[in-house]
């Protein structure tokens, strides 16, 4: 079994290589689903200060709509 992680002396670089590439490959699974939620928390700011800007303008109270 030591033989097999050795890999008769490339061991390091081997086990070095799949643990780079499981990282990137989690990183490059996660990044959308963070980009996601960024992305829709500036859309969800965006539209909170244009009904903040349209209650002011009309005079009337944010979040109040009739």
């Amino acid at each position: 079994m030591a033989d097999f992680f050795a890999m008769h002396g490339y061991g390091m670089y081997v086990w070095t290589a799949y643990g780079v590439f499981f990282v990137v490959l989690l990183a490059d699974a996660l990044a959308p689903l963070h980009q996601r939620r960024h992305t829709l928390a500036q859309i969800r700011s965006r539209l909170q200060r244009e009904a903040a800007r349209n209650a002011a303008s009309s005079g009337e109270q944010p979040g109040n709509q009739s």
